[in-house]
């Protein structure tokens, strides 16, 4: 059920949505946060969750990151912030799951590509809507520089994910056909 790369992912997500709900609280200017640069990454350990391991454990890995990051969350940064990094993930890196598995066939770069763009809108959208709405934070300008700076580490990911998808590509066909 929770297999070693099960745990792996799960606590690289883990790591990654706290340190960006606890970085989402610093500004860098009115268009961007610290948390803009690391939250990308959970995409990226989604998509080699669902390349190496196959979408049903892609989204054990999301359910799983999903409940710790909401509780450390809630430490790490404010409860409004955690609530809403938790509703923003949930249903962005679910998305990304089934945009990357229907594209997991054509080039490499495609899928985590456009599943990291579609899935860094909805998220990005959700998540300042439900964080930043009706405070002083200028939400609308952060979403926007937000949804720019994934948009460059998204396509920053491709080579990492490049790298690592050979240490994958292994368990990637054992996988696909459970």
């Amino acid at each position: 059920m929770f297999g070693r790369g099960v745990i792996v992912g799960v606590l690289a997500m883990a790591v990654i949505v706290v340190a960006s709900n606890f970085l989402v609280q610093y500004p860098i200017n009115d268009w961007l946060t610290y948390g803009a640069f690391t939250y990308p990454i959970a995409f990226l350990i989604t998509d080699l969750c669902n390349r190496a391991l196959g979408p049903g454990r892609a989204r054990r890995v999301v359910y799983v990151g999903f409940a710790i990051a909401v509780v450390l969350s809630i430490y790490a940064a404010t409860p409004r912030i955690a609530i809403a990094s938790g509703s923003a993930f949930m249903v962005a890196q679910l998305v990304d799951i089934s945009i990357f598995n229907r594209l997991r066939a054509g080039p490499w770069w495609r899928a985590p590509l456009v599943s990291s763009t579609v899935a860094s809108a909805i998220d990005t959208a959700l998540f300042f809507g439900i964080a930043f709405a009706g405070t002083d934070v200028p939400w609308l300008t952060l979403s926007i520089g937000d949804y720019a700076a994934k948009l460059f580490v998204a396509a920053m990911m491709l080579i990492p994910f490049r790298l690592l998808l050979g240490l994958t590509a292994p368990a990637v066909g054992a996988a696909e056909q459970r």
